[in-house]
Parts: structure tokens; C-alpha cells; sequence
């Protein structure tokens, strides 16, 4: 979306590499798209690859590339070589863009794949184009690849108005406005930061100040700073800020104070434990806001902006979005009866990239199918998990994970925990957990059973325990639930 032209003057982002007014974001994307055109006139869809930290110049590049008739893929700065490599050939990259500093890496695999490598100076020092293409709606926009927990990732690909719509539901359903100042401390290879972050405050003219590196002290110095209006985490980002917090008790109050001052707080991107959601709230006073997505949908459903936020709930349908919940034959289930989250509205993604079987299979007369399993209690749905991970098929009983998973965390020697179901000859699938235990403590899978027992069936007491020092998580702090699983192998 184009800033207002009464606007261009206001600040659009606070970065590591300066501050910077939205007309400096349009004549940076100009000289960007010019570079990335080398006397073209259209890049006519073509895939450009890029790896650029949180920064102006993420966004610069970004707007570059669509302005130059492209389709951007972001490159996760948190990734090897390999996966690097495996994004660029899959996306069949025409450009590359990233630092100097990462040319050893970028310019090789570019070369590889047949695609010309671009430094980021480069297009910054262009001379801004003065005619670009026309972008229609339909136009391809971005390819965003899944987290891959299960085989290789895939591309999915949003249009113009896929992301639009995206960004204008939120805008609404989240009181986004001008005065917003947005702390961003997501990575920019995902919807979380693209989307909900960067893409909203900049739709409607905001400030988003990116911090180049994550620092819990930090952090909280702005949140406590009055000047923070708006912001977006995951679980382990909470995690992290209650640890600062309670690691300096001199500056908690002054932390709790500026906290409070703040419009907005949400969460997303994994399941918010309870527990942690009523110990942000005595901290800092705000209940955070959850809501539920994913890369092929942005966002589908959220907790309300203003009114009661249910801790384990995801809210209802944002804006322009509908869902439904059906079971096994696409027949819609009664209200308090678990079924698969299906989502229809512009939203949706157009397609897996070069996956044409992939992209039918996703969908069910025109509802794309989640694989999440919910359940619409009171008006608002509650997740119970995934078909095929959260799901656990134990002694003819499904059982969701997350709910075994939030009574664990209630044990006092446990940290953090993850449920999966191992198969097993005589359950089917064998609840088994994964464990972060407190400093000093240790946990035995009878003592477990025998403090459970009293909170949960008997079919959903975990049957086997182990102790790991951190559950393997991916970019975005979610827990990889295939990981976790070989660890009982």
C-alpha cells in the first residue's frame, strides 16, 4: 500500500541502519526496483530472493521488488547454506539480493542456480526509476516457504490482494492507526513480522522501529519507555521477557508501569501456554491478544481488540474471513464438537509453488483445509491441535497434545513441555512428553503419572519422559514436533 502523499514526511522506520520518513522509503524502493529492472520494463513476475536482517533496508528491497513487477521471496537470515540454496532453486530465484558481508554465501549458491547475485548497495545507490509497472491484483506478490516440519517446505504464494486483504483485516479488526509505534522484533521470513508487523504499520503510515538483534534489556527499555504502542511476539519471546523481568527486580516497576502504557499486546505463532499468559498479565496488566494463522492464510481468526480475550481461545473470524469446522467427510460438526478448521475468504494463498496436486489436495470445495483441530465453545474457537501432530490416536480416544501440555506445565519441576504420540503396538500411539525441567530439579515418569492422575483420564497420562535441556524449536520458536518425537526412538 502507498503512504498517503501528506505523509511521506513522517517517520516509517527506526533501524540499526538510521531513522527513516516514508519518502525515504519510496525513493529507496524506487532506486531498488530500477536496479532489480536493468532496462526492463516488467520483471514480470520474476522470483527474487533475499536475504536482508531486520532493517530499512529489508523494507526497501521488499517495496522494490514488487514495485519492479517481482515476486519477493524472503530469505530466513537464520538458515545454512543448504536450506538457502534449497529455497533459491525451488523459488527458481532470477535475482538474489543480500549484504556484501554475505556475498561468500549468496553469490556462489546464486551462481548455481543460475541467478545473478545483487548486493543491497547496489540498489541502493541506483538512480530511482521514474516509470515502473503496473501491478494488477491477481499478480503473484511473495513466496513465503513453510517451516518445513514435515518433508521440505514448500512456497506459498500470495497475490497483491491476497496480502492486501491480509493487511486490511488487521488494520481493522486491530484499531491500527497513524499514532501507532510498533516494536519489531520478528524475523522477516514469516507472516508474524512480514504481515502482522511491518506490512500493518506501514499500510497505515506508523512508525516500526527494528532493533537489529533481540535483547530482552532492550526490549523492555522501549516497552517501558512510554513512546511503544504496539507489540507482537511469540510464547518464547514472553518466556524471555518474564526471565529479564524477574532477573532485575530494581526495574521492575518502572518496567510494569511503562508496559501497561501500551494499546496493544498480542502473541501468535504457537500455542500461548495459560500459565504464562496470567503471568504477563501480572507484570505488565495486559491480557494478551492470541489470534490464529498461517502462511497460506495470514491471519483467519482473533481474540477481540476490545472485550473479553479467553485465555486459550483464538477468537473469531477477522473481518472478510469465514471459517467452519467439519469432520472427516467435509460434513460441518455442532458447536462443542471438535472438527477441522476450514478457511475461505481473500486471504487465501493462490498456490503451493510448482506443486499443482499440493495446492488441490489443500483444498475442499473451495475451503482450505488447516489440518488444525478446533472446537467453537461460547461463540469463540479454542485449538486443540494439529490433525497429524497434535492429534494423538491412544486406546480408541483422540486426545489433543496442547491440553496435556498445559496441565504439565502446572508440575513445579516443569519448565516447558511438548506431547507427541509415539506409535505403539497395543495404544496405537503412546503419549510420551519432553520435558524442560526447573534449575535443581528432576522428574520421574511414575512420580509424573502419580501427580497427573488426578487431573487428567487415565488414556492421557504420558506413558514415557524425557529430560532434555532445550525442546528443538524452529526460527520461529515453535517446537518441532518431529524432533521431539525421534527423541523416544
Amino acid at each position: 500500500m502507498t503512504p498517503d502523499p501528506l505523509s511521506i514526511s513522517r517517520t516509517a522506520i527506526v533501524a540499526g541502519d538510521g531513522t527513516f520518513t516514508y519518502d525515504d522509503l519510496d525513493e529507496a524502493s524506487r532506486r531498488s526496483a530500477n536496479a532489480l529492472l536493468d532496462g526492463s520494463d516488467d520483471l514480470n513476475q520474476a522470483r527474487v530472493a533475499f536475504l536482508v536482517p531486520r532493517s530499512f533496508a529489508y523494507a526497501a528491497v521488499q517495496r522494490g521488488i514488487w514495485r519492479a513487477g517481482g515476486v519477493a521471496v524472503p530469505l530466513a537470515t537464520s538458515h545454512p547454506p543448504a536450506e538457502l540454496d534449497y529455497v533459491i532453486r525451488d523459488s527458481g530465484a532470477a535475482v538474489v539480493v543480500g549484504q556484501e558481508a554475505s556475498r561468500s554465501v549468496l553469490a556462489p549458491l546464486a551462481a548455481g542456480a543460475g541467478a545473478r547475485f545483487v548486493p543491497v548497495h547496489v540498489l541502493m545507490a541506483a538512480a530511482p526509476a521514474s516509470k515502473l509497472p503496473h501491478l494488477g491484483a491477481p499478480r503473484r506478490a511473495m513466496i513465503v516457504y513453510t517451516s518445513g516440519t514435515t518433508g521440505k517446505p514448500k512456497g506459498v504464494v500470495t497475490t497483491h490482494a491476497n496480502i492486501g486483504a491480509q493487511i486490511s483485516s488487521l488494520v481493522e479488526a486491530w484499531g491500527w492507526t497513524p499514532a501507532d509505534r510498533l516494536l519489531l522484533v520478528l524475523p522477516l521470513h514469516h507472516v508474524h513480522g512480514i504481515i502482522n508487523g511491518l506490512g500493518c504499520a506501514l499500510a497505515v503510515t506508523a512508525v516500526c522501529e527494528m532493533p537489529a538483534q533481540f535483547d530482552a534489556d532492550a526490549v523492555w527499555d522501549r516497552l517501558a519507555s512510554g513512546e511503544i504502542t504496539v507489540f507482537t511476539a511469540v510464547p518464547t519471546i514472553y518466556h524471555l521477557l518474564v526471565a529479564a523481568w524477574e532477573a532485575s527486580p530494581a526495574q521492575q516497576r518502572a518496567r510494569s508501569e511503562g508496559a501497561r502504557r501500551l494499546r496493544l499486546m498480542m502473541s501468535g505463532s504457537a500455542a500461548l501456554p495459560v500459565q504464562l499468559l496470567e503471568r504477563w498479565r501480572a507484570i505488565t496488566g495486559h491480557t494478551l491478544l492470541e489470534r490464529y494463522g498461517m502462511t497460506e492464510i495470514g491471519m483467519a481468526l482473533s481474540n477481540p481488540l476490545h472485550g473479553e480475550r479467553r485465555p486459550g481461545s483464538v477468537g473469531t473470524p477477522l473481518p472478510d474471513v469465514q471459517v467452519r469446522l467439519v469432520d472427516e467427510n467435509g460434513a460441518a460438526v455442532a458447536a462443542g464438537t471438535p472438527g477441522e478448521l476450514e478457511v475461505r475468504g481473500p486471504n487465501v494463498f493462490l498456490e503451493y509453488w510448482q506443486r499443482p496436486e499440493e495446492t488441490k489436495a489443500a483444498f475442499r470445495d473451495g475451503w482450505f483445509r488447516t489440518g488444525d483441530v478446533a472446537v467453537l465453545e461460547q461463540g469463540a474457537h479454542r485449538l486443540l491441535g494439529r490433525t497429524s501432530v497434535d492429534i494423538i490416536k491412544t486406546g480408541g480416544y483422540k486426545v489433543s497434545a496442547l491440553e496435556i501440555e498445559e496441565v504439565l506445565r502446572q508440575h513445579p519441576a516443569i519448565a516447558e513441555c511438548a506431547v507427541v504420540g509415539i506409535p505403539d503396538a497395543e495404544w496405537g500411539e503412546r503419549v510420551s512428553a519432553a520435558a524442560e525441567l526447573r534449575p535443581g530439579c528432576s522428574l520421574s515418569i511414575d512420580d509424573l503419572q502419580a501427580w497427573a492422575k488426578a487431573l487428567l483420564a487415565p488414556y492421557k497420562l504420558p506413558r514415557a519422559l524425557c529430560s532434555v535441556d532445550a525442546l528443538p524449536r524452529n526460527a520461529m520458536g515453535k517446537v518441532v514436533k518431529p524432533e521431539v518425537a525421534a527423541l523416544f526412538k
